[in-house]
C-alpha cells in the first residue's frame, strides 16, 4: 500500500507523523510524508519526505483568527497539495488533525483518508465539559448543570467554526457539509482519555506515536542524587524560562538535572545540570521525575515510561492534559511558573510513592490499544 501522510512542522504534530510513517515502512508499505522543511533531513529507512506547500502565511492570512488559520489555510494547502497527490496516487492519506488540508485534498481526489490526532480525542461531547477547560466531568445536579451551561457558552464558537469550514470547503470545490475522515487514529495513552457517551465508532486509540529526532545520548551529571529530567515545551504557546526556574528552585538540594531540547541555547548551567539535544527515551529509564510543559508528546512519553511529572502548562491543550494527568494521580500541576513552587512539587513527588505508582498504572494502559497500521489497512479494504 502507498500512503501519503500530511503534517505541519510543529514537533508535536510532525514527530507522531514521522513515527507512523516509520511504522508503515516497517510493515512493508510505501510511506511519503509531506511536511515542513525542518524535517527534510530525517533519515528513516523506507520513508520519503516531501515539501508541504502553503505553510507560510500569505499577506491576507490572519493567524490571530483561529478560524482563518485552521480553515482558510487548510483549503489553500489542499489546493497546492492536489498536484502532488495526483501524481503520487496513494491508496490512503493520513492527515494530521490540525493540518486539515491533507484530508481536503484526499476528498477532492476521492482517496480514503484517516485523521491522526497526536493527543486524546478533542471533539466536543454531550457528556463532557468543553475541551480545554481542564475540568472533570460534573457530577450531581449542580455539576451536570455546570457542564450544560459551559457547553452552551462554547456552542456559538463551534457553529462559527463549522460555517468557516463550509465556506473554505466550497471555495475549493467540495460540498459544504464536511463528511469527516474514514477513520480517526487517537494516538494517546489510554490513561489520558476520558469516557464519553458519544465516542465515534470510527475512532481508534492506537497509543502514542514516539520517534527520537537524535541518536545522541546525554550523560546525566555525576552523583547519586535524584535525577530530574526537564523537557521545555516545543509549542509556541508553552511557558518560557522553565529550565532556569528548575535550576533556581532545586539549587542546594543535591539533585541532578538533565534538560532535553530540540534547540539547545547553550545557556550557563550549574555543575549539577546539563542540557542538550538527546534521546528522551533513554533518559526516562533513569529519571525519577519529569518537569515539562504538558504538551502531549512529552507527557505521554513520561507516562509510557512510568515516570511521574511536574507539569507547568502553557496555553492550548496543555492545561487540559495537565489536569487529566493530575486527576489520574501521576502529576502535580504548577501554574504560574515559580521556582519555589517547582521545588515543592518535585519534592512532593519524590517523597510520596503514590505518584510513581500512578505513573506505572498509566503505563500499563498502553497495552490496551489498536495497531494504527492495521486500522488503516481496514480503511482501504
Amino acid at each position: 500500500m502507498r500512503v501519503a501522510l500530511v503534517a505541519g512542522p510543529d514537533a508535536g504534530h510532525a514527530i507522531p507523523a514521522i513515527a507512523l510513517s516509520k511504522r508503515f515502512a516497517e510493515s512493508g508499505h510505501e510511506a511519503v510524508l509531506f511536511t515542513g522543511e525542518r524535517w527534510f533531513d530525517i533519515d528513516v529507512p523506507g520513508v520519503t519526505v516531501a515539501p508541504l506547500e502553503g505553510l507560510t502565511p500569505r499577506p491576507q492570512d490572519d493567524d490571530g483568527d483561529a478560524g482563518s488559520k485552521i480553515h482558510e489555510r487548510a483549503a489553500h494547502i489542499a489546493s497546492l497539495l492536489l498536484p502532488d497527490l495526483s501524481a503520487l496516487l496513494p491508496d490512503l492519506v493520513v492527515s494530521d488533525v490540525i493540518t486539515a488540508g491533507g484530508g481536503m485534498a484526499a476528498e477532492r481526489l476521492g482517496i480514503p483518508w484517516v485523521e491522526l490526532s497526536p493527543h486524546p480525542l478533542y471533539l466536543p461531547s454531550r457528556g463532557l465539559p468543553p475541551i480545554g477547560s481542564g475540568l472533570e466531568v460534573g457530577t450531581g445536579l449542580r455539576g451536570r448543570a455546570r457542564d450544560v451551561v459551559l457547553r452552551g457558552l462554547t456552542a456559538r464558537s463551534l457553529r462559527q467554526g463549522e460555517r468557516e469550514r463550509s465556506v473554505a470547503r466550497v471555495g475549493i470545490g467540495l460540498q459544504a457539509q464536511d463528511p469527516g475522515p474514514n477513520a480517526r487514529l487517537i494516538a494517546t495513552v489510554p490513561a489520558l482519555e476520558v469516557p464519553r457517551p458519544d465516542w465515534p465508532t470510527n475512532a481508534h486509540v492506537v497509543g502514542p506515536l514516539h520517534w527520537e529526532p537524535t541518536d545522541t545520548v546525554l550523560e546525566p551529571p555525576p552523583g547519586d542524587g535524584p535525577l530530574v529530567m526537564v523537557a521545555p515545551s516545543t509549542a509556541s504557546t508553552g511557558v518560557v524560562g522553565m529550565l532556569d526556574a528548575v535550576c533556581e528552585g532545586l539549587d542546594g538540594l543535591g539533585m541532578r538535572v538533565v534538560a532535553t531540547m530540540l534547540d539547545p541555547s547553550g545557556q550557563a548551567l550549574p555543575e549539577w545540570a546539563v542540557a542538550g539535544q538527546g534521546r528522551q527515551d533513554v533518559l526516562l529509564r533513569d529519571a525519577d521525575v519529569v518537569v515539562c510543559g504538558g504538551g502531549h508528546g512529552m507527557l505521554a512519553k513520561a507516562l509510557s515510561a512510568g515516570v511521574p511529572a511536574v507539569i507547568v502548562p502553557g496555553e492550548g491543550d496543555q492545561w487540559e492534559l495537565a489536569n487529566r494527568a493530575a486527576r489520574q494521580g501521576s502529576a502535580v500541576v504548577v501554574r504560574p511558573l515559580d521556582a519555589v513552587a517547582v521545588r515543592n512539587a518535585v519534592e512532593t513527588i519524590l517523597a510520596e510513592p503514590r505518584f510513581a505508582v500512578a505513573a506505572r498504572r498509566a503505563a500499563a494502559t498502553a497495552t490496551d490499544v489498536q495497531d494504527p497500521v492495521a486500522v488503516c489497512l481496514d480503511t482501504v479494504r
